[in-house]
């Protein structure tokens, strides 16, 4: 009996490769007309707005087995990165697996693997499934009192910074997103307000002309624990980048690579110039006005909330089978693969960190088709 794929972006690729170079059937559904999943620029339920490039410079971004061309910048733009992805697909002969414009409806076990009902109201049985629907697609907006008279909206919704013209922005959020819509809104609005909560770790793309995650991940052999990287490498970030709260931001309270840094320094020199204003946590919304935690208040015309994304698996009736934790808002999966209950359910592309890349999506896949 044949497996099931969800999701035809770099994750599910992956999968529908691992799988078929282990002999395994495979098939994968996309809800899309075409491949590359959040890179698919534009379409329903992409995060992707103009100006977005990769974070991590193409050598650590691109599976093992199928770099990225050489004369291709070091960290390329949406319309290069869905290209590459196209191509992937190309050279190992993976869209003949794909099933395009369908999207899942349900998934419901049964003896002997899953069905999968679809939105053709059409239905089919697989011995097992791998989830690969990506978690950029359910905008986690905050529960903030009252009601803003202004634009509000996520970062979701977001493409082009035409929408700034003009006008007085206030973006909510100081992850990678939040820091390119800044960065956007500063050249095209007449004044750009920045919230911020918690702080972070801010790392320049190139170091000494060259990409600056690239030294992290070359082939050595001795690999220093994370912990001793963050002790060597934290004192050197404040020494080139500068300590974020000299800009005014929130002391970092994690260690370096605990969490994704934040990959801008433009945002940094705008901050720097007083092209933007630093805002605290918003409290309240009152009619066209917008008050802040330490009681400050303004009166924006567009407030965007780079807020993040919920893990949602909406195909699923209960969220049971991938051993749901409430605390955590996340599914508990050994390896961030296999839930406790041998199901033949599995979850690829559920990581981030830097440096883990498409290759560390790979790895998770083929670790799958190896299981099984």
């Amino acid at each position: 009996m044949t497996y099931l794929v969800i999701g035809a972006g770099p994750a599910g690729l992956a999968a529908v490769k691992s799988l078929k170079q282990a002999g395994l059937p495979v098939q994968a559904v996309e809800k899309h007309a075409d491949l590359g999943g959040q890179w698919l620029y534009g379409a329903e339920g992409s995060a992707v707005y103009a100006s977005t490039h990769l974070i991590s410079s193409k050598r650590t971004t691109a599976f093992a087995d199928f770099p990225m061309p050489d004369d291709w910048p070091a960290y390329p733009d949406h319309a290069r990165v869905l290209r590459y992805l196209r191509d992937f697909a190309t050279h190992f002969d993976l869209r003949p697996l794909i099933r395009f414009n369908t999207k899942v409806e349900r998934l419901q076990r049964q003896a002997g693997g899953w069905r999968a009902s679809f939105d053709d109201g059409s239905a089919q049985d697989y011995q097992g499934v791998i989830i690969a629907n990506g978690h950029l697609s359910d905008p986690l907006v905050p529960e903030i009192p009252g009601r803003f008279d202004g634009t509000l909206m996520h970062a979701k919704d977001y493409r082009t910074p035409d929408i700034f013209e003009g006008k007085t922005v206030l973006i909510a959020g100081m992850g990678n997103t939040g820091c390119d819509i800044v960065v956007d809104a500063v050249h095209r609005a007449k004044a750009v307000l920045w919230s911020v909560r918690g702080g972070n770790h801010f790392v320049p793309k190139f170091l000494a002309g060259r990409p600056a995650d690239e030294a992290n991940h070359k082939p050595r052999r001795v690999i220093l624990p994370k912990g001793l990287r963050a002790m060597l490498h934290e004192p050197l970030l404040r020494l080139l980048v500068g300590p974020p709260e000299r800009f005014g931001l929130p002391k970092p309270r994690h260690r370096l690579y605990d969490r994704t840094p934040i990959v801008n320094s433009l945002v940094l020199q705008h901050l720097g110039q007083g092209d933007v204003v630093l805002r605290r946590p918003i409290r309240a919304f009152r009619g066209d006005t917008v008050v802040f935690a330490d009681g400050r208040e303004d009166r924006p015309d567009l407030v965007l909330l780079a807020t993040g994304y919920r893990i949602t698996f909406p195909f699923l009736a209960g969220l049971a089978p991938l051993n749901w934790q409430a605390a955590t808002d996340a599914p508990h999966l050994y390896m961030n693969i296999f839930p406790p209950d041998d199901n033949n359910l599995f979850v690829a592309g559920l990581l981030e960190g830097a440096g883990v890349g498409w290759a560390g999506r790979a790895l998770q896949t083929d670790l799958i088709a190896a299981w099984l």
